[in-house]
């Protein structure tokens, strides 16, 4: 049996964060990474990953690191949905395959309750569906008296949800080509080629079963999904300190942390967990690390910088800052002064544009979402929510209010004069 890993998307909803999903680092992993461990402690240790022409390169670099898995790899070329990267592997789709929506952050117990469905069961294909309180805009599931999916339907709205069972991309179908030609008749407009043709396969046959997962789970959606993804990671880690990390006897380490290799640890720097730094990272003397964040590789948390709850990239550097609830590119400088804001004066929730339109993010504390390669000057601050896109500069002195596109500067005007100093004699 094949896991068809699905990376040819593109995250529109993910801007100003670059990077792929899949390919975020979450505890010196790429998330890749580790769906494939994941899958392999299923016992599924054969893999079908379907890129696109921009992320292939980094696929192939990971799959080179992972010769425990036998993998064969297909390019979608255009974002064409489920159904798109399914036709672009079809030579690889020979035999039972479970297709993954690896930027989802689920438990082992998905795989082996749809294989246990399946040994137990004869229907062409098992699909996961996950219990939810609140809404979700995604796919919800219909089901019947015995378990069988009657219909799926896409994002219907707050309020108007058919079922509280939402479709999680982890699909087993015993029969791929089938599925393929079913795809192959669906007339839509939408982009629900895949979905529909599971509904006429149940419309049809009622051959499909529903497998209640019960499981945790996160997906990322939107930038400050990130978070719940950490959190997650972190929760279900060890604490480790590396034997080759130097940690001043003056420093405080409270609660659960990973610390890697060859990380220094200055005098009067204190580090609470759960908390990640990565290799050759840098927490400068009198700083403090708060829970659940996440520090990459190569980076310098200067003298007297706080990081609360956020997310950093690789080779970042602050100094005399304040990063508060934030997710930051790699690459990124902040000057001395910078506060990176998270919490509004009426402590409603924060809002951010996502292609133009405000979505609620339902989190009363959340900071800047900022790109890879930027500056900030001086006593520079971000408003919470706000996004600065890759190779901006915010300067000295400026308040950012507004969203920052990709490769900008914002400067402070100058309103100070030059005057001669009558007080010298």
């Amino acid at each position: 049996m094949k896991v068809v890993l699905l990376c040819g998307g593109n995250g529109r909803r993910m801007f100003p964060v670059s990077e792929d999903k899949f390919l975020l680092d979450f505890l010196g992993k790429t998330l890749l990474e580790h769906q494939l461990e994941l899958a392999s402690s299923a016992g599924l240790t054969e893999f079908v990953i379907v890129g696109n022409p921009r992320n292939i390169g980094a696929i192939e670099s990971i799959i080179a690191g992972t010769p425990a898995v036998k993998t064969g790899l297909a390019i979608q070329k255009e974002p064409s949905g489920i159904a798109g990267a399914l036709e672009s592997a079809r030579r690889f789709l020979n035999g039972e395959i479970i297709i993954v929506n690896p930027n989802d952050i689920f438990e082992l117990s998905a795989y082996t309750g749809l294989l246990e469905a399946h040994r137990r069961n004869s229907a062409a294909s098992y699909l996961a569906g996950y219990e939810v309180s609140d809404y979700f805009p995604g796919g919800y599931l219909v089901v019947g008296e015995e378990g069988e999916l009657k219909r799926i339907v896409e994002k219907p709205g707050r309020g108007n949800e058919p079922s509280n069972l939402v479709n999680i991309l982890v699909h087993l179908h015993s029969d791929p080509e089938r599925l393929l030609k079913y795809i192959a008749d669906v007339q839509t407009t939408r982009d629900d080629v895949y979905e529909c043709a599971l509904g006429a396969i149940a419309r049809d046959t009622r051959h499909i079963r529903v497998v209640p997962y019960t499981g945790s789970w996160d997906a990322i959606k939107y930038p400050w999904h990130i978070f719940a993804a950490v959190r997650r990671f972190l929760d279900r880690s060890q604490g480790y300190i590396s034997p080759s990390a130097s940690i001043s006897d003056k420093a405080t380490i409270e609660g659960k942390v990973i610390i890697s290799d060859n990380v220094r640890v200055f005098e009067n720097a204190v580090i609470r967990g759960p908390v990640y730094i990565g290799p050759g990272t840098i927490i400068g003397n009198s700083s403090l690390i708060r829970e659940y964040s996440h520090i990459g590789a190569r980076c310098v948390v200067g003298y007297s910088t706080e990081v609360k709850g956020s997310y950093v990239g690789d080779d970042c550097w602050f100094h005399m800052s304040y990063a508060g609830d934030s997710i930051i590119g790699s690459g990124c400088s902040f000057g001395a002064g910078t506060v990176l804001s998270n919490f509004r004066f009426d402590e409603k929730n924060i809002s951010v544009k996502i292609e133009g339109e405000p979505v609620d993010t339902g989190l009363d504390k959340l900071g800047a979402i900022i790109g890879s390669n930027c500056k900030t000057g001086v006593n520079a601050n971000v408003m919470p929510g706000i996004k600065i896109g890759s190779g901006s500069i915010v300067g000295a002195h400026v308040c950012l209010t507004d969203d920052l596109p990709p490769g900008k500067v914002a400067l402070a005007p100058g309103n100070y004069k030059v005057m001669e100093n009558k007080c010298v004699e």
